[in-house]
């Protein structure tokens, strides 16, 4: 796979304005990355940005903090896709599953999962740094028995982001069932390339461009 195909350019700060996510749609067009990551504002702007191009669009859902209804998760889905989402990275409802709550875990992932259907990718973010180990591999047993595509680390929002021991144990416990996304903190390319060695399939950063840039000088 290409170096580019790696990354989800993304671009998901409060203060992020329509002309910083063309700027980042222009970059993705650019470097060949696999997908623009935005919040769903944004959806629709680029996914006309992206007409006649092989970028995927990606939508986040109930980010950063995973704690809103399950209706309102599965009603900001339809709309991310009505708008022209290709893939939906959602934030998993972390306090459920500090609490023991893992059937609501699932239901929650698999209502979001039947909103995607076939079509739509959904990844699901469990973040890693609110979460014991035990917690991590309770998560990402959920995203599997609930279909989704991929399991993600972080929001990079949260205490802190991907790390190699994370996307180890998170690829362990996926196997051959789902694809593994590491996000949060991955600003170069030593780190996003230990990230791709310990098992990472995607990467979701801001400092893509600055990544490729440097691969670009290390190749």
């Amino acid at each position: 796979m290409e170096f580019a195909q790696y990354f989800d350019h993304t671009i998901l700060k409060p203060e992020a304005t329509e002309a910083d996510v063309r700027t980042v749609c222009e970059e993705a067009k650019v470097y060949g990355f696999a997908s623009v990551c935005v919040n769903s504002s944004y959806t629709a702007l680029v996914a006309d940005a992206l007409e006649d191009t092989e970028i995927d669009v990606c939508t986040v859902i109930g980010f950063p903090l995973g704690a809103m209804s399950t209706k309102a998760k599965v009603a900001e889905t339809k709309l991310a896709i009505e708008d022209g989402a290709d893939e939906i990275d959602m934030v998993m409802n972390i306090g459920a599953m500090k609490e023991g709550q893992d059937d609501y875990v699932l239901y929650d992932i698999q209502e979001v999962k039947k909103a995607c259907g076939d079509e739509v990718m959904l990844k699901v973010i469990i973040e890693t740094c609110l979460l014991t180990d035990d917690e991590k591999k309770r998560a990402c047993q959920a995203a599997v028995e609930a279909g989704a595509n991929y399991v993600k680390t972080s929001t990079g929002f949260s205490t802190g982001g991907a790390t190699v021991e994370d996307v180890k144990l998170m690829k362990e416990m996926v196997g051959d069932e789902a694809l593994v996304k590491a996000s949060g903190g991955i600003r170069d390319y030593k780190t996003a390339k230990a990230m791709i060695e310990a098992g990472a399939d995607r990467l979701g950063t801001s400092a893509t461009v600055e990544i490729m840039k440097e691969y670009q000088k290390n190749k």
